[in-house]
């Protein structure tokens, strides 16, 4: 189990990467269309299309570096009010909803990604890019989403990590005092 986790733990990261990689490119293309359009007088063609290829792809392909290191948007009122046995249940349960979920979308997205590569759909733009590459980026983030939440789940099962991060004994007040030491930038 824990060459199946290190090796999830790595494909999350090189995810991470290949999403910053998109956004950095999508910077460099909406550049040169700035410098196109408004120094040179040029008309853009693929330019919108990319960044928004790109914009979009990344959003799918970090989504599991994003999970991994709990960057995402996190309301933890409920699980600082619960005891050590409450704040595992409830981690259980958000956990497998929000893995079946992801399981549901990433059959979804397989689906429409497996119909635009062999139907050999076209954007609709001058461009006519072949949507079944920017499409890819969805089956291939959700899975590797999935196999993040799986993951977590399992080091959540056996004790590897606690319950949203909270040891059992935290409560609420300890958290916000760790929480307000972490932002004033003192150490603890």
């Amino acid at each position: 189990m824990n060459g199946f986790i290190r090796a999830v733990t790595f494909a999350s990261r090189v995810a991470g990467v290949t999403g910053a990689f998109l956004i950095a490119i999508a910077v460099l293309v909406i550049c040169d269309m700035v410098v196109e359009r408004y120094i040179f007088n040029l008309t853009t063609i693929w330019q919108i299309d990319m960044v928004t290829y790109c914009i979009v792809g990344a959003t799918f392909v970090a989504s599991p570096y994003v999970l991994m290191t709990r960057g995402h948007v996190n309301v933890d009122v409920l699980p600082l009010y619960l005891s050590g046995r409450g704040r595992y249940i409830l981690a259980l349960v958000t956990m497998l909803i929000a893995l079946a979920f992801c399981v549901a979308i990433f059959t979804l997205c397989t689906i429409y990604w497996y119909e635009a590569f062999t139907q050999r759909w076209l954007s609709n733009t001058v461009w006519r890019a072949r949507l079944w590459i920017p499409y890819l980026s969805m089956p291939v983030g959700l899975g590797l989403l999935v196999l993040q939440y799986l993951v977590e789940f399992l080091s959540l099962v056996t004790g590897r990590t606690s319950p949203f991060g909270l040891s059992e004994k935290e409560s609420a007040e300890d958290f916000a005092r760790a929480q307000a030491r972490e932002a004033l930038g003192e150490s603890p």
